[in-house]
């Protein structure tokens, strides 16, 4: 028997097997539509209801109309609406935290002049002149103020931000009270600011540790690009270990202490 003939048969065989299997790895993944090198969609009807293609991608939404009520579109999501934005669009007293209207717990959170009492915000009577105030208040910073009141050490309060559940993004609630502390930033020379971050008791104390130091992160940057200098803003992540006492929607905090 020829058994270098055989042999060379065999690895014949082989080869054409190889080929075989390959050209049927390619066929079977062009039937079943391997899209890795060319868009998952180019109009709607190429994705399954209810979704819609955006960017070649198919994805949840794209305007809040293709949303169920309550719910509106962000990063091609639907999510629950935000209560809120700004306090004012909340009752008397409460304050908006996070997309929702609460009460409050410090003075930090009424604003300018603002105390907390009871849980409700007693705010000053906004102003631009004197005039607009009563006789035993003067205008300052557009509220109206005690002429009485004590004189702090010279600088402005810095407002707590908070966050929603095991996020660490800066929600449009949130906002006003960042640009009122770069601006009180601003014009304090001079100083410091630790920017504290926490978290509820949610998750491991890792990863607590981990997301209050990215919320902490998260205002920071963004005070960044309002101006303030980021060389003043030091973060500091405490996680779980300095709970509000408060509830878990107060423990989702980050803190500005002057230093």
């Amino acid at each position: 028997m020829d058994h270098s003939r055989t042999r060379a048969s065999a690895r014949f065989g082989a080869a054409l097997l190889a080929a075989a299997a390959m050209l049927f790895a390619f066929a079977f993944s062009a039937s079943c539509g391997d899209t890795s090198k060319k868009p998952g969609c180019k109009v709607d009807k190429d994705c399954k209801s209810p979704q819609v293609c955006a960017a070649n991608k198919c994805v949840e939404c794209t305007t809040d109309d293709q949303c169920a009520k309550g719910k509106h579109c962000s990063a091609n999501a639907c999510v629950v609406k935000a209560q809120c934005e700004h306090d004012d669009q909340c009752a008397a007293g409460q304050v908006c935290q996070a997309g929702t209207c609460k009460a409050c717990a410090a003075d930090s959170e009424c604003g300018p002049g603002g105390t907390c009492q009871a849980g409700s915000c007693q705010r000053p009577k906004k102003c631009a002149t004197d005039n607009q105030c009563a006789d035993d208040e003067d205008c300052k910073d557009g509220v109206c103020h005690k002429a009485t009141a004590p004189i702090t050490d010279g600088v402005c309060p810095l407002s707590t931000v908070y966050f929603t559940y095991d996020s660490s993004g800066i929600e449009a609630s949130e906002r006003d009270r960042l640009d009122a502390n770069n601006t009180c930033i601003t014009k304090t020379k001079g100083k410091a600011v630790f920017l504290v971050g926490h978290t509820d008791t949610s998750g491991t104390e890792e990863y607590n540790i981990a997301l209050s130091e990215r919320r902490a992160q998260a205002a920071a940057d963004y005070l960044a690009r309002l101006g303030t200098d980021p060389a003043r803003l030091q973060v500091v992540p405490k996680g779980e270990t300095e709970p509000s006492g408060l509830g878990d929607d107060k423990d989702r905090r980050v803190e500005f202490q002057w230093h």
